[in-house]
């Protein structure tokens, strides 16, 4: 067996150099044995006839990702001292580095899999965002899992790992190649990484029509790298278009009133006067409809807001455009269908927009946003503080009445009393005002202050739930004893659901949010249940206030909306959805275009694109696009 290996390493040395091909058959393993993992997890959701060629394309991402992290090792392999002078320093160096990379491999397979739980996906913008918010997210994990065994547990199997290999592959860690040949081993890891970047151009996932057989048929750092590439991605180059004029005078069409000209917004005239009441829109963190009992829910998870939905008006058919906390503001903020890439949100050069804050400034009101973290995170202090809202954040909040905080905040009760500071500094100073809150304890690691719910703290997402529930119940339990609540509307939303996995790439059921409009001296409780869009929140309560104002809105005012204008958006940072009479329509990268037919269970199954519904999807995302990219989407003065 010695002189087998012996023979095996000094054959991998004259073409590719030993050790670098060693630590690739290393690579290639450990991404198997990650997909494999990732396949037993997703058992239930995957189409098994389909996994062979999940593995099979696979791999070919395996070898794109493992060439260009091979071309490291390469280069390490290149510049270490002369073999025949160093032998032993270079061997130890080599084991050293072989124990490095075992150890490495095994924890990228343990944070892939605890990603995938948490997303249903492999690394995405969501794994890029880790790595800026490196604070929070290392908090997160500390408190969400047991660190300390996990590295430890990854540490002895390493040691188990190595021992033998370090042995066995003795012969190769101790080869010794001249520099004339390391050179053109390097070089020819060089060229393999030359054309693995031309050949992941052909590399597409989409030919899986479940998407957890997409997932696991990339490789996490292949799509890790994918995603901080394609960061923004610009519709034009991208998405199917059509000329810009054509864009404009469709929107025209689908935008009430029917003109619209970003020269000349569009004004929105009411025929009764207009409600200066008090504004508080609460956008929930991850509050899928379902966890309602308005919508079966049967846990008893939100009592305090299945009252609520009972005394107000709940809106039984609104989506969500994206699946993170920054594209629920977006939606909520901007009014705009979401475009590709990053949230403009996190984006550069995002102030001085036309956003719901806006018009509630020109009316007279004090315009903030409260969030119990520190505001730095996800760019929303520069966003919203660039908008002319207020920021009201952790650092507004006094650490006295904080009762408890884990890493991402104070408890939502806690905020809540700093909103209610708020409101009342508004009426002794004689205005209205809009305030903007966003939870945060409907979050892992769903922890908050014992002895306020029957579920304990730290048990998982019902109990984030129920506290966030219990917070809200609370608030308005204290509000009811303020001068200024008659006159005051509350809006309870989500900012997304709390998971976004399921079998195709935009699962309807996983973007159905509840809305709640609470104001019963001036509203009527009623159901409505219309389909509509997260952008469609601002347009609807400006309309419920009768207000008059010049708009760039793309949203409607789902109240006075037409049977026939009745859609929805919902994306990942990828596909752009727009459903309308039951069919989902997708806008792909590679001005790629799908249809999917949604039935009464949110089920999706494929049919022809409709040509009528595509060229709405493109002139509302690509008009989006064009606007914001233009800078033509800016506060009016």
């Amino acid at each position: 067996m010695s002189k087998l290996s012996s023979h095996i390493a000094s054959r991998a040395s004259q073409y590719f150099g030993s050790v670098p091909l060693l630590f690739f058959g290393v690579f290639l393993l450990a991404s198997f044995v990650t997909r494999f993992v990732l396949l037993l997890v997703a058992a239930g959701e995957v189409d098994w006839l389909a996994v062979p060629g999940s593995f099979l394309m696979g791999l070919g991402c395996d070898l794109i990702a493992g060439a260009w992290v091979m071309l490291l090792v390469a280069f390490i392999y290149l510049i270490m001292p002369q073999w025949q002078r160093s032998r032993a320093l270079a061997k130890s160096a080599f084991e050293v580095l072989l124990a490095v990379t075992i150890y490495l491999l095994l924890f990228n397979v343990v944070s892939e899999l605890l990603f995938w739980q948490e997303f249903g996906v492999r690394y995405n913008f969501i794994a890029v965002d880790y790595l800026v918010y490196t604070t929070e997210v290392i908090g997160n994990i500390r408190e969400s899992y047991p660190v300390g065994p996990i590295l430890g547990g990854l540490l002895l199997v390493t040691l188990a790992l190595w021992w033998p290999a370090r042995k066995k592959w003795s012969p190769v860690l101790a080869s010794a190649p001249a520099l004339k040949s390391r050179l053109k081993h390097t070089a020819s890891w060089g060229l393999l990484v030359t054309v693995s970047g031309f050949s992941s151009g052909v590399m597409s996932t989409g030919v899986f029509e479940n998407q957890f057989n997409a997932e696991l048929a990339s490789n996490g750092l292949y799509s890790f790298f994918a995603a901080f590439r394609d960061n923004e991605l610009d519709y034009a180059r991208f998405y199917k278009t059509l000329p810009s004029k054509g864009v404009r005078q469709a929107l025209g069409s689908m935008v009430i009133p029917a003109t619209y000209r970003v020269e000349e917004p569009r004004r929105i005239t009411a025929q009764v006067p207009e409600k200066h009441l008090n504004v508080v829109l609460i956008s929930v963190e991850s509050l899928s409809a379902d966890f309602l009992g308005s919508f079966g829910n049967r846990r008893g998870l939100t009592p305090n807001l299945d009252r609520l939905a009972r005394d107000g008006i709940l809106f039984t058919q609104l989506y969500a455009t994206g699946t993170r906390t920054v594209r629920g503001l977006e939606a909520l903020t901007l009014s705009l269908p979401p475009t590709p890439g990053q949230s403009i949100v996190k984006r550069p050069d995002n102030a001085g927009l036309f956003t719901l804050g806006s018009v509630f400034h020109q009316k007279g009101y004090d315009v903030r946003y409260a969030y119990g973290g520190y505001g730095y995170f996800d760019n929303m202090n520069t966003f919203f503080g660039g908008n002319g809202y207020r920021i009201v954040d952790r650092l507004a909040i006094p650490s006295e009445r904080v009762p408890f905080e884990n890493i991402w905040g104070v408890a939502d009760e806690a905020l809540f009393d700093q909103v209610l500071d708020e409101l009342d500094a508004s009426y002794q100073a004689g205005r209205p005002s809009f305030t903007h809150v966003m939870t945060t304890s409907n979050h892992r690691p769903y922890t908050y202050p014992e002895g306020r719910i029957d579920i304990p703290s730290h048990t998982g997402r019902e109990g984030g739930v129920k506290y966030t529930d219990y917070a809200i119940g609370r608030f308005f339990d204290m509000a009811r004893t303020k001068p200024w609540f008659r006159d005051t509307v509350f809006v309870v939303v989500a900012d997304h659901c709390a998971s976004s996995a399921g079998k195709t790439e935009l699962p309807v059921a996983r973007y159905h949010i509840p809305m709640i409009v609470y104001a019963p001296s001036h509203f009527e409780p009623r159901h409505v249940d219309r389909l509509a869009s997260q952008i469609d929140v601002g347009p609807t309560l400006l309309g419920m206030l009768n207000f008059s104002y010049a708009s760039r809105f793309f949203g409607q005012d789902i109240l006075n909306a037409q049977g026939e204008e009745e859609r929805a958006f919902i994306s990942n940072y990828q596909s752009l959805g727009y459903l309308k009479r039951g069919i989902l329509t997708v806008l792909r990268p590679k001005q790629q275009v799908a249809a999917f037919r949604i039935d009464a269970n949110r089920n999706a199954t494929p049919t022809e694109v409709d040509p009528a519904l595509m060229e709405e999807a493109i002139a509302y995302y690509q008009g989006a696009a064009e606007l914001y990219k233009s800078g033509q989407y800016r506060a009016l003065r």
